[in-house]
């Protein structure tokens, strides 16, 4: 017999409906908002040095821009996908949702910082402080799937069991990964966002784990 805790309830899955459409408005927010740090250039700016100038010295706001925004929506992508696979929802998970759109949220500032100090002597300092909140990101993320997922405790008692253990091993990735390009900071900071650009575009590429477990949630 099924477990009644396992089982998916109307309430239930408008409950979730409404976690998504909230983390959603946030998410949305928060990468609208990346945009506001890149500055139109004055004409008495264009005038001195000339309108092409002007818009090749925005290089760090656009890189900062460009990282930035696929980590977000990047983040979005798998924060959907997981809630394919969610069908329940506790205090505790709206706590962990909570603390993931907290990261995400602020990522505006970080990117405004790194922006504003590349090629600046504390260069190093700023886009560490850029990438060590992708990697804080990545473990509220984390939080998030390993609570939910943990004995299936608010997915559906059909979730293949060893494929969300799959999904587990391939986010734990993330951390270290973040990590790693937190600490290239210290010799290259240029190439520290570089990375995380690259590892936004990694994690957006859907395993077979996700392929099969998203399908699967689908069907339920």
């Amino acid at each position: 017999m099924e477990n009644p805790l396992w089982r998916s309830t109307p309430e239930g899955e408008k409950e979730i409906a409404r976690i998504e459409a909230f983390s959603d408005g946030v998410f949305s927010i928060a990468i609208t908002l990346l945009v506001l740090d890149i500055h139109v250039p004055t004409t008495d700016q264009a005038d001195a040095t000339g309108l092409l100038s002007q818009l090749l010295h925005l290089w760090p706001n656009m890189l900062a821009f460009v990282a930035s925004f696929f980590f977000i929506l990047v983040m979005w992508i798998n924060h959907h996908r997981l809630f394919t696979l969610i069908r329940r929802s506790d205090n505790n998970l709206l706590l962990l949702n909570g603390l993931l759109l907290f990261g995400v949220i602020l990522v505006p500032f970080p990117t405004a910082l790194a922006a504003e100090y590349l090629q600046h002597r504390d260069e190093a300092t700023a886009v560490m402080f850029y990438t060590g909140w992708f990697f804080v990101i990545a473990i509220f993320f984390n939080l998030l799937w390993r609570y939910a997922a943990h004995n299936n405790r608010l997915l559906t008692e059909k979730t293949d069991r060893q494929l969300a253990a799959a999904l587990t091993r391939q986010f734990s990735f993330g951390s270290p990964l973040y990590l790693a390009a937190l600490l290239v900071g210290l010799f290259s900071p240029l190439l520290s966002i570089v990375l995380s650009i690259a590892l936004a575009v990694f994690f957006a590429l859907p395993s077979k784990a996700i392929q099969r477990l998203t399908e699967s949630g689908a069907k339920q």
